[in-house]
């Protein structure tokens, strides 16, 4: 910016492109030459968008951040792994069980030029999720961003739904995300970080086929509004609530049946929920908010 000119970039079909002036005292469009001279006017209608100061301050680059990502050996929450290390964070893998799937998603990782490691440890055990964050510390020396996404998925009706179950559900879901973001905590308020967790649209609406669940996963709604309370105004905390994403080897009535029931007409896919997380790991003044990606299945 120099004065009340801004330099951008305008892409039209009929121009090439290159570099322009805009004169916000009202003189239009200025095209500034290549190899100097006068700079000559456009004529004609073109449209472009200019980030402000302001934008650019409020979109966080990931360039270089850490994220930790529970769960993501497999399917989502190895898709959100690798578009954060996509948009330039390293990454910590974690897992339980899913050993040969981790690995292979740190390779990927490496195969953008970054750095990653997996960490195995069991989130229902609060010793192992404390020593999860220490080896985080350790190998990266600090954490930017904790995405709390391993999760479970148990049918359990009024009639079906046993203590185990209901206990797993509990566990897993919501008790876990908490200790996790208890002990990141003190990583993520020197580094001014954020979590994000993951809620569902069940936990929205309330699934009778799977009682316990919608009660976990409402849980995490209130969890993110009372950890951004708890943790500001050093830590953004936010939610992300999927409807049904489409996976590779989901049985294709679920999506016959969410589709009859969402406004947009389809299920989700991987990239609609990982675009999700960048934006809220990005946003610096959004805090306590739960972002529904359901193509309209909540209203």
């Amino acid at each position: 910016m120099c004065g009340n000119r801004q330099q951008i970039e305008i892409h039209s079909a009929s121009i090439p492109r290159r570099f322009y002036q805009f004169d916000a005292g009202g003189k239009g469009i200025t095209r500034r030459p290549a190899l100097g001279g006068e700079a000559s006017p456009v004529v004609g209608m073109v449209s472009f968008s200019a980030m402000t100061p302001a934008a650019q301050q409020n979109r966080e680059s990931l360039n270089s951040k850490v994220a930790l990502v529970t769960g993501s050996a497999k399917r989502l929450g190895r898709a959100v792994a690798l578009r954060l290390a996509e948009e330039g964070a390293d990454v910590v893998i974690h897992y339980r069980e899913s050993r040969a799937e981790a690995a292979e998603a740190v390779a990927e990782v490496e195969k953008l030029g970054r750095r990653a490691i997996a960490v195995t440890a069991d989130l229902g055990n609060v010793s192992e999720i404390k020593w999860l964050f220490d080896e985080t510390a350790k190998q990266f020396g600090r954490l930017d961003i904790l995405v709390n996404s391993a999760a479970n998925f148990l049918p359990a009706s009024i009639v079906s739904t046993t203590e185990e179950i209901w206990d797993a559900s509990l566990n897993t879901n919501l008790k876990a995300p908490f200790f996790c973001a208890q002990a990141a905590a003190p990583l993520l308020r020197r580094s001014k970080g954020a979590i994000i967790n993951f809620a569902d649209s069940g936990g929205l609406l309330g699934w009778p086929g799977y009682i316990a669940h919608s009660v976990s996963k409402a849980g995490v709604v209130m969890l993110t509004k009372a950890l951004a309370k708890a943790l500001a105004p050093e830590v953004r905390v936010n939610a992300v609530a999927p409807g049904t994403i489409t996976m590779p080897g989901d049985p294709p009535e679920w999506e016959a049946d969410f589709i009859k029931l969402a406004p947009l007409g389809r299920s989700g896919t991987p990239s609609d929920i990982t675009d999700a997380v960048v934006f809220l790991a990005r946003s610096k003044f959004i805090t306590g908010q739960t972002l529904v990606v359901d193509g309209g299945r909540t209203l």
